[in-house]
């Protein structure tokens, strides 16, 4: 579009704007170099509302009206206008949602009204009995439903004072949370400010997510690095939100729906009023939202929803119903974790039929033979479905699951797809049971079942398939943590036979140029994996142990074997009955580990491992590192962790002297308490066990 200039005369005091931008021009088109300070500030103002409004066309409505390149120039113009200006830079101005430095810990914020979690409802059935509560409740008053989706995300609150975005939390344990100001101000449909005669000091809430697409490119970009995928958008979207550098969280692209309001101005009277109000001031609010009559009104929406529920371009698991008045819902009032006045109607898992074409045979890393169903493909639950694991020969037994027979699938959340049932009547004439296997499918070595067990297992240490599995657990994040060596690099470097064993991957440095030279790999690349690869040599002995892969040695088993045994020459030397005497190590694992020693291959890989440089010791030093609030301590983790994974927050707890225990006893010392909590919580509480937040936990690693 061709940009008109308003001719001016400098003299005059006039001063040449261009029309679809308002910008300050000098003769010859560059940004004026001595305006008044008043001018820069009108100027600075203007650019501000119109890439709020920008951004509200484009990322609220979808229907942007002007181009990237306006944008970005109007952009440019505020940053070098509070540049020579920063006086005039405030919080609100879009220049300021991603922040210049990372920070070191996320401090805590008490909400000023709870963020209760709902209850569920998964029939009919449970919305009629909530509608009769209701109807008690309000002793029949007259009452009205609001519906809204309920989204596959991350709860938030947004604190505006004088109608500026002050904080944005994260729900945490429903009293406390987060301060993710600073994450939550790269979501581009968050309004920075609001300009309102009525509405200036005001909480409102809302769900983080990630739309399907997004995440789904997000985990092509991850395989093209060699990185893990993620499981599933909505633990995505958590781990996105409390990363520390607001410059990696704007590479992800984070959304939000809002769906409640609270005024410290006015008394707000009903939830939908406040959705229109929401949308007036330009939050982005979903479009599916009902006021509905009835509970029959309310079955026949959530019916409606589910129906649509898989063209939708973002994750849903059910419905939100909700009494209308505010009123009304004081009067329903609340339990200790949940209001009366709303329900959470969840959908049920999706299910379709299909053919079983034939049964596989995969062999894990650790030898385990696991059937799976190969599945005329059928779409569910958003995704094409030709795959379900059959878990285990038990399965297919007691299931009668055959070859050729018709199943229905069903698939919930982000759960691997199984198979729930067999349509036994559709069956063709002639099936035969699937035969047990008596030799691996890969190697044909002798398979074993031990007693008490269900699993069979490929009893060769050094079968193709367990190594590139073993391979692939050996870089992972918990293990040596190796960048760059994801499942599709694996295998094809197994291809060129570049990798036969584990301990290949510290010889990979001597086909630096080799590697080079492989399709869609370069120098950058090559040498970032080289790297990783060669930074891996300081992870300590017990992530060494772990990475081994030693059947039934999980990450924390590992650090109790590192501790006891010191170093790789005890354990590998000491006996069945020395292991199982360690304290939480039982006779199943003693056996492993003897098994697994006694293997001349093994002793023959250790050796090599060591050879390239690997840790096979305890660090003497790390004793060093005991903290006085954990030294001694007994820690028990409850409920999900926001910023760390149980293994991380364990690691953390045993690094500075504690220990990590399963269960909650008179012993424990603390109780770390994450969102959704279960059990171990009211058992803590009834022992009189301090229980403390993940923020104070952190708070302890100062």
């Amino acid at each position: 579009m061709t940009k008109k200039k308003k001719s001016g005369d400098k003299k005059s005091g006039r001063i040449n704007t261009d029309d679809s931008t308002g910008l300050f021009l000098s003769e010859n088109g560059n940004p004026e170099e001595n305006k008044s300070e008043y001018a820069a500030k009108e100027e600075i103002e203007k650019l501000k509302e119109k890439i709020k409004d920008a951004d509200y066309k484009y990322y609220v409505l979808a229907q942007p009206d002007i181009d990237d390149y306006e944008y970005d120039m109007m952009m440019k113009e505020l940053e070098s206008l509070e540049k020579k200006y920063p006086a005039l830079q405030t919080e609100d101005s879009p220049t300021q949602r991603v922040s210049g430095e990372p920070i070191n810990i996320f401090r805590t914020i008490t909400h000023k009204y709870p963020m209760l979690s709902l209850s569920n409802s998964y029939n009919f059935e449970d919305l009629l009995e909530f509608d009769r509560r209701v109807e008690s409740a309000l002793g029949g008053e007259e009452y009205e439903y609001v519906c809204e989706l309920k989204f596959d995300g991350i709860a938030v609150s947004l604190i505006y004072e004088n109608g500026k975005l002050k904080t944005g939390a994260t729900r945490g344990d429903g009293i406390t949370g987060d301060d993710i100001t600073k994450n939550l101000k790269i979501i581009k449909s968050i309004p920075l400010s609001v300009k309102s005669a009525v509405h200036k000091n005001f909480e409102v809430r809302g769900e983080v997510f990630i739309k399907k697409e997004d995440f789904e490119r997000i985990n092509e970009e991850q395989e093209l690095r060699g990185e893990k995928t993620f499981a599933n958008p909505r633990n995505t979207a958590a781990g996105t939100l409390k990363l520390k550098d607001s410059r990696e969280v704007v590479l992800r692209p984070l959304n939000i729906f809002v769906y409640s309001l609270r005024s410290d101005d006015i008394r707000l009277k009903c939830h939908f009023e406040n959705l229109k109000i929401l949308e007036e001031l330009k939050f982005p609010v979903n479009k599916y939202y009902k006021k509905l009559n009835g509970i029959n009104e309310v079955k026949e929406y959530c019916d409606r929803i589910e129906e649509i529920r898989d063209t939708l371009p973002y994750e849903i698991d059910g419905v939100v119903v909700k009494i209308d008045s505010l009123r009304q819902q004081e009067t329903a009032g609340y339990t200790s974790k949940s209001p009366k006045w709303a329900i959470a109607y969840k959908f049920k898992a999706k299910q379709k039929t299909t053919r079983i074409n034939r049964i596989t045979l995969q062999v894990g890393r650790t030898g385990t033979i696991t059937p799976v169903a190969e599945l005329e493909p059928v779409f569910l639950a958003g995704s094409t479905i030709s795959r379900a694991t059959l878990h285990n020969f038990d399965e297919i037994r007691r299931k009668d699951i055959r070859e050729g027979d018709i199943a229905v699938i069903e698939k919930g959340g982000d759960v691997i797809p199984k198979v729930v049932e067999i349509i036994k009547e559709k069956r063709e004439a002639g099936s035969r049971e699937f035969p047990i296997p008596e030799l691996c499918p890969v190697c044909n070595s002798k398979l074993e079942r031990p007693e008490g067990e269900a699993n069979i297992y490929c009893i060769n240490y050094f079968c193709p398939a367990q190594v590139q599995g073993r391979i692939l657990h050996f870089v992972q994040r918990d293990a040596m943590d190796i960048r760059g060596l994801g499942e599709n690099i694996t295998e094809i470097f197994i291809e060129k036979d570049f990798l036969k064993d584990i301990t290949d991957i510290y010889r990979l440095k001597n086909r630096r140029e080799e590697l080079i030279k492989l399709e869609r790999f370069g120098k950058k690349s090559i040498d970032n994996l080289l790297n990783s690869i060669e930074q891996s040599k300081q992870k300590p002995f017990e992530k060494v142990l772990y990475a081994l892969g030693i059947r039934h040695i999980g990450d924390r088993t590992a650090k109790i074997l590192a501790k006891s045994f010191a170093d790789i020459y005890r354990l590998s030397s000491a006996s069945a009955e020395e292991v199982s005497n360690v304290h939480e190590i039982g006779p199943k694992i003693a056996e492993s580990v003897v098994k697994f020693f006694k293997d001349r291959k093994s002793s023959e890989l250790i050796e090599k491992l060591q050879k390239s440089g690997l840790k096979f010791q305890v660090d003497t030093d790390t004793a060093k590192e005991e903290k006085e609030g954990f030294r001694n301590k007994t820690f028990v983790l409850t409920g999900t962790l926001e910023k760390y994974t149980r293994t991380q927050a364990s690691e953390l707890i045993e690094k500075y002297g504690g220990r990590v225990s399963s269960s909650v006893s008179k012993k424990t010392d603390f109780v770390i308490a994450g969102e959704e909590a279960g059990s171990k919580l009211d058992k803590a509480k009834s022992l009189g066990i301090k229980i403390i937040s993940e923020n104070e936990f952190e708070k302890m690693l100062l």
